[in-house]
């Protein structure tokens, strides 16, 4: 058995950069973290290749004398921390001590750095976690990290690295991230040589929103007054229920000052909307959260995403509160119906026990209206009665259509008794189909203007890395530089008032931010399934497009379950309806 050793300064500082610092981002979060805690009014950041040849943080703090500047290239050295006590008062953003000499050990690192009552700065190398004399150099007040060559001497780490695009995306995440946080702080980005982001110092917060989130988002935003509760203040900003989406990457919370991630505020804010989200959406808010820090936990997480409150309940009451005052001053807009509503008439039918039920009768191309009742069952009169026609040979069966349950089942009556069709489930399976069957393209058609969608640099890094697939699926993609792209072509069974929305769906739907947020690439099969799911939502469905409906249906492979497995058929047998009416 191998005897028990102290593992190497080097080694254990490499140990220690696998939990701090898994990817160039995690070194840009460190370092511009460290700029914010030194007081900096202004931070620029420079890449290269992604932040993996090459990147520089500099910031106009207060720099470091020549002996600070040696220690806190020194594992746990901080001048955050003091006693265990201040660890339940945590104010910064840094504190561990770990950070610097962590991305030393695994870079080419240099550090410059200088207070302003001094003439002179003080330069500190370090070599993959080997130190250099330090050395007096004239430079400005405050402090420039440069790192290259990252993970150069632990290849297994480089090697999961992902593409430069990818990388860069991230790096752009982290900064915006920042830079909503810190209003006050002018910042730069420059990405190869040219300037990616510039955003000067602003003492309104909804000024930097604006001018990060777009146009059309900046002039949704709904302010959330300052609101307080019990020693918790919030305040910040919300887009109408019409810009929510999927996963939570687009709400960005910030506590005393710290990017963070929790359950209970996410949870907290979907909740004030009361229901007026479509299912499986959350909504889009920045907000900021002061409150005791003695009552948060920021010691969670290695890389400090996450935290953890003392009294969740009471952090959830107040940012229920704040948001669902903002929205009553703003009422929420109503979610998208996929139905298109139709005129009919109401006919009261008698029930037992003396109670009334409503049955509509419609037109055969008329849809149910979500304002009746959803246990109603519509029928229609002998004469409006459809058939369903096949093509001999294609065995599919012979359907006659009785009616609609609410807007979401047809009713069909079969040789072996009841059916409910699913529509939406349907098309799916048809558009799945489509897109396969044989590699074939979608229809696409061209927009007389383009469709600008400005997205997260992350999601722009995705479309552009997969626009293959997307373009196989019918959008004709191109990147207008920064966080914007351009659609000028769009599958033909969109409507144009869809096209954004369709493609925005489209991008949460195959992203997989699982195991640290890296993006997978996806199979083309599970990419059409995906653009399946987006096809079957769009428009509603009438009982006179049902007929060519069952028929492209039964046309597919596979035509009794969806691309996820579910049917897109239930029957009900005549024996099984004769015993539950006790019939022998």
């Amino acid at each position: 058995m191998p005897t028990v050793e102290v593992m190497s300064e080097t080694l254990a500082s490499q140990v220690a950069a696998g939990e701090v610092i898994e990817r160039p981002s995690s070194v840009i979060k460190e370092l511009v973290e460290n700029a914010i805690d030194a007081g900096a009014r202004k931070i620029e950041v420079e890449i290269q290749r992604g932040g993996v040849a090459m990147l520089r943080v500099r910031d106009d703090g207060c720099g470091m004398g020549p002996e600070d500047a040696v220690r806190s290239l020194e594992r746990h050295a901080t001048s955050k921390l003091r006693t265990s006590e201040d660890l339940n008062g945590i104010a910064t953003l840094g504190f561990r001590g770990e950070a610097l000499p962590s991305i030393a050990s695994v870079s080419r690192f240099v550090m410059l750095t200088r207070e302003a009552d001094t003439v002179e700065g003080t330069e500190v190398k370090v070599d993959g976690g080997k130190a250099h004399e330090p050395k007096a150099v004239g430079c400005p007040v405050g402090t420039s990290i440069e790192v290259r060559d990252l993970f150069y001497n632990v290849p297994a780490r480089k090697k999961f690295l992902k593409a430069e695009s990818t990388e860069s995306a991230h790096i752009d995440h982290q900064i915006r991230l920042h830079a909503l946080c810190t209003p006050g702080i002018g910042w730069v980005l420059r990405k190869d040589g040219r300037v990616a982001l510039d955003l000067p110092a602003t003492s309104d917060r909804r000024v930097r929103i604006e001018s990060m989130s777009g146009g059309e988002s900046g002039k949704s935003l709904i302010e959330v007054p300052r609101h307080e509760r019990r020693g918790i203040t919030i305040e910040g900003a919300l887009l109408p229920a019409s810009f929510a989406r999927r996963g939570r990457k687009h709400q960005y919370v910030f506590l005393n000052g710290r990017p963070v991630e929790n359950q209970t505020i996410s949870r907290a804010l979907k909740e004030a909307f009361k229901g007026g989200l479509q299912e499986g959406l959350q909504p889009a808010a920045w907000l900021w959260i002061t409150m005791n820090p003695a009552l948060v936990d920021v010691n969670v997480h290695p890389a400090k995403r996450e935290v953890r409150f003392a009294e969740p309940a009471q952090v959830r009451i107040a940012v229920m509160d704040a948001v669902g005052e903002a929205l009553r001053a703003k009422p929420i807009a109503p979610p998208v119906l996929t139905s298109k509503p139709q005129t009919s008439s109401a006919v009261p039918l008698e029930m037992a026990g003396g109670s009334q039920r409503v049955v509509r009768e419609r037109d055969a191309d008329s849809t149910p209206e979500k304002s009746v009742p959803s246990k109603a069952i519509w029928r229609h009169q002998e004469q409006r009665e459809l058939e369903v026609e096949t093509e001999e040979g294609m065995g599919a069966p012979d359907f006659r259509i009785v009616g609609v349950l609410s807007d979401r089942y047809a009713l069909l009556e079969g040789e072996e008794g009841l059916v409910l069709l699913e529509p939406k489930a349907a098309r799916e399976r048809i558009f799945y189909e489509r897109l396969i069957e044989g590699g074939e393209e979608i229809d696409s058609q061209g927009l007389l203007v383009p469709v600008l969608l400005e997205l997260d640099a992350r999601d722009v890094d995705l479309l552009m890395r997969h626009r293959e697939h997307f373009d196989q699926a019918g959008f004709t993609l191109e990147s207008f530089g920064g966080q914007t792209v351009t659609i000028s072509a769009a599958p033909a069974f969109l409507n144009s008032g869809d096209v954004k929305r369709a493609l925005i769906d489209l991008v949460d739907l195959v992203v997989d931010r699982d195991a640290g947020s890296r993006v997978k690439r996806l199979a083309f099969e599970g990419f059409a399934a995906k653009v399946a799911l987006i096809g079957g939502r769009q428009d509603g469905w009438s009982v006179s497009s049902l007929p060519s409906l069952l028929e492209e249906l039964f046309r597919c492979d596979l035509p009794y379950c969806d691309p996820a497995g579910r049917p897109t058929l239930v029957q009900i047998s005549f024996q099984e309806l004769d015993r539950k009416f006790g019939k022998r």
